[in-house]
C-alpha cells in the first residue's frame, strides 16, 4: 500500500524541532514533506493553516517533539490496510486515547513520564478521544479543525467528536513513536478555558473521558482535573527523563528502532 503523505506542526521552538520531529528517517530521507506553522494563536488555527497548506490524503498533525522511528511509514500502511477493509469511513487514527469504555490504550514512549508507556493493543479500537502528540487525518472525509477553540488543548478530543458527529471513525492502532517532551508541571488558565469550550460545545453528548481528564456538565470535573496534576508533580517531576537527549537513543532502549 503506497501512501500519499504529509506531515503538519506548529512549531515555537526550532531546537526542539530539528532535534525531533526533523531526525525522523521518513522526514529526513526526504519521503515525507513536513508543514512546519510558526507563531499561531492556538493549535488549531496553525492546523487549519496546514491542511490548507497541503494536499495529499493522509494528513499526520504531529507535535515538534515526537519523532517518528525507522519503518514507521511501514507500520502506518500495514494499519491502514486494514482498518480500511474494516471501517471504510475512517477519519481520524491516534497512536493513544482514551477507548470507548473508558480506558487509556496505546504504545508510546513519554520521556515526561519515565519511558514506555501503554502496550501493543493488536487491531484497531475505536476511541472517544485522543492524545494529541500524533493526529492522523484521512482528507477525503472532509473534517476541519475548529478555529474557535483556544489555546493549546482538547483539540485531540474535539476532532474525534467531531469525527463521531459525522458518522466516521476514530481510532487508536499499534503506531508507537517517541514523545521527547518535557516535564508540565499544572494546568493553567490556558487549559480552563478549553475545557469551558468543550463543555459548551459538546454538552448533549457528556461525558467524555480524555487523557487528562473527564469532561462533563458540572465544574467538578475540572477541579479533580486540576487537583490530581497538582498532587502528582513530585512524582511525575521524578520520573521526567531529558528531553535534550537523542531521540534516537530512547528509540533503540525502548525496541523501537
Amino acid at each position: 500500500m503506497t501512501l500519499d503523505l504529509s506531515i503538519v506542526t506548529a512549531s515555537n521552538n526550532q531546537a526542539c524541532l530539528e532535534l525531533n520531529l526533523m531526525e525522523s528517517p521518513m522526514i529526513k530521507s526526504g519521503q515525507v514533506p513536513v508543514q512546519v506553522e510558526r507563531d499561531a494563536p492556538s493549535a488549531t488555527i496553525a492546523y487549519a493553516r496546514g491542511l490548507a497548506a497541503t494536499t495529499s490524503e493522509i494528513v499526520i498533525f504531529a507535535h515538534q517533539d515526537v519523532y517518528f522511528p525507522r519503518g514507521w511509514e511501514d507500520q502506518l500502511a500495514r494499519v491502514l490496510n486494514d482498518l480500511e477493509d474494516r471501517d471504510p469511513d475512517w477519519a481520524i487514527l491516534a497512536c493513544c486515547g482514551i477507548s470507548v469504555a473508558g480506558d487509556f490504550i496505546g504504545d508510546v514512549w513519554s520521556t515526561s513520564l519515565g519511558g514506555r508507556i501503554g502496550a501493543p493493543i493488536g487491531d484497531a479500537q475505536p476511541v472517544q478521544s485522543i492524545d494529541e502528540l500524533v493526529i492522523i487525518m484521512r482528507r477525503s472525509a472532509g473534517l476541519t479543525w475548529d478555529t474557535e477553540l483556544p489555546n493549546f488543548h482538547m483539540y485531540g478530543t474535539d476532532i474525534v467528536q467531531t469525527a463521531l458527529a459525522a458518522g466516521r471513525g476514530a481510532w487508536v492502532a499499534d503506531l508507537p513513536v517517541i514523545h521527547n517532551d518535557s516535564f508540565h508541571t499544572r494546568l493553567g488558565a490556558d487549559f480552563t478555558a478549553s475545557f469551558r469550550y468543550m463543555q459548551r460545545k459538546w454538552r448533549t453528548v457528556l461525558p467524555i473521558h480524555t487523557t487528562v481528564g473527564k469532561i462533563s456538565r458540572w465544574g467538578i470535573a475540572l477541579a479533580l482535573s486540576k487537583r490530581e496534576a497538582r498532587k502528582s508533580i513530585g512524582y511525575r517531576k521524578s520520573l521526567a527523563l531529558d528531553p535534550s537527549v537523542d531521540p534516537r537513543q530512547y528509540a533503540a532502549e525502548s525496541g523501537m528502532e
